[in-house]
């Protein structure tokens, strides 16, 4: 008999004692290697809009729950080095908060991620006006972007792995983007402990487009997160002026508190007088990531001692914002009446460069019609 059919039959067995002993759709689950989906309504928005909430549990018991209002990760729970599983990410535990007062937590960010100065770009000789909505700058799509839309879901399943496919259909002139952009993002949760983004987008109007995933994490489920040490595959980051918008420069890190090139802890250096540090109120900057053609590579990890967890940041953009919880400040109530003060946790958006579409040299972020916008990012959790 060989190997491959002593397996089946192994699994054979196993399933047909479940049945017998009335296991439930879990433990069947996890004997056949194979992630659960779960739905569960999760609130109505204010113009009457149902949200639902979808579980993502994988063979090792470990989950991802994520709410297409705004296509928000909820929680994302993983063990530490001792097998205890813990939340990873801030949230609300119900969706008004989302609503009412929230800063991006768990959120897709569209249609263009980080900032764009002076809410203002040029295309193809027309000058596009957008929402100010952080000082005189753009944030993050607008006052009405892709993480406060209710996007159609689909549940899917590939290769005993488990997801969710969110798509929304964003008109032409919304938060004064041109174009009809169909938009499509796919959070895949693999029996690896990977969470994979991968986004798609078509246009019929050329317009422009930089979409991001924005969960802010804490690794050791408490505390702040300056004893977490990261490191970044990136020797040079776009400096910012006072309003946090690139000035077409690239900087080398070397021999500033900016350099990450080694696990380094994030509160080392965080306070140092540094001009940089203090537009930023600490780290909220764009870095120029190594290697960039297109393809996937590893880009960034974090380590928290405590708990021995890792993550591991892979992706196909050629920048990454790290935001690190400055704003928090302590008025925030998140889950489980947890306070979230100053710096509970940290950001690591992969993306294409803030203001590109006002600086030439900074790699393209628009979108013709007939081209397919496709990018991909993975955060892989583990310990040591």
């Amino acid at each position: 008999m060989n190997r491959s059919v002593k397996i089946l039959l192994i699994l054979l067995t196993g399933v047909l004692i479940c049945s017998l002993c009335g296991c439930n759709e879990e433990m069947m689950a996890k004997i056949l290697g194979k992630g659960i989906i779960k739905m569960e309504p999760f609130g109505t928005t204010p113009d009457g809009k149902e949200v639902n909430l979808y579980t993502l549990k994988n063979a090792k018991g470990c989950e991802v729950k994520i709410t297409n209002y705004g296509g928000i990760v909820i929680s994302l729970t993983v063990p530490d080095k001792d097998g205890n599983l813990g939340d990873v990410v801030l949230g609300y535990d119900n969706l008004d908060g989302y609503i009412k007062n929230s800063p991006y937590f768990g959120a897709l960010i569209g249609r263009y991620g980080n900032r764009i100065g002076k809410a203002k770009f040029t295309l193809d000789g027309k000058t596009y006006t957008l929402a100010a909505n952080d000082g005189e700058n753009h944030l993050h799509g607008g006052k009405v972007g892709f993480d406060k839309v209710v996007w159609d879901a689909k549940e899917i399943k590939e290769s005993g792995n488990v997801g969710l496919e969110l798509t929304y259909f964003s008109k032409d002139g919304e938060e004064g983007y041109p174009g009809n952009l169909t938009c499509t993002v796919k959070y895949l949760w693999t029996n690896k402990n990977e969470l994979k983004i991968e986004y798609e987008a078509t246009t019929d109007k050329t317009t422009v487009v930089n979409l991001t995933h924005h969960s802010y994490f804490n690794l050791a489920c408490q505390g702040n997160i300056l004893d977490h040490q990261l490191m970044m595959r990136a020797d040079k980051f776009t400096p910012v002026d006072k309003g946090l918008i690139p000035t077409s420069d690239l900087s080398d890190v070397k021999d500033t508190p900016m350099d990450f090139t080694k696990l380094t802890a994030i509160g080392s250096r965080i306070d140092q007088d540094d001009e940089q540090l203090k537009y930023g109120l600490g780290y909220d900057h764009n870095w120029v990531l190594f290697s960039y053609t297109g393809a996937m590579r590893m880009v960034a990890s974090v380590y928290e001692p405590t708990s021995g967890r890792v993550m591991e940041v892979y992706t196909t953009e050629p920048g990454l914002q790290f935001y690190s919880g400055n704003f928090l400040d302590g008025t925030i109530t998140g889950k489980n009446g947890v306070v979230y003060q100053h710096r509970t946790g940290l950001c690591l958006e992969t993306q294409h460069f803030p203001d590109s579409p006002n600086k030439p040299d900074f790699p393209s972020t628009t979108l013709k019609p007939g081209e397919k916008y496709s990018t991909t990012t993975i955060y892989k959790f583990k310990t040591k």
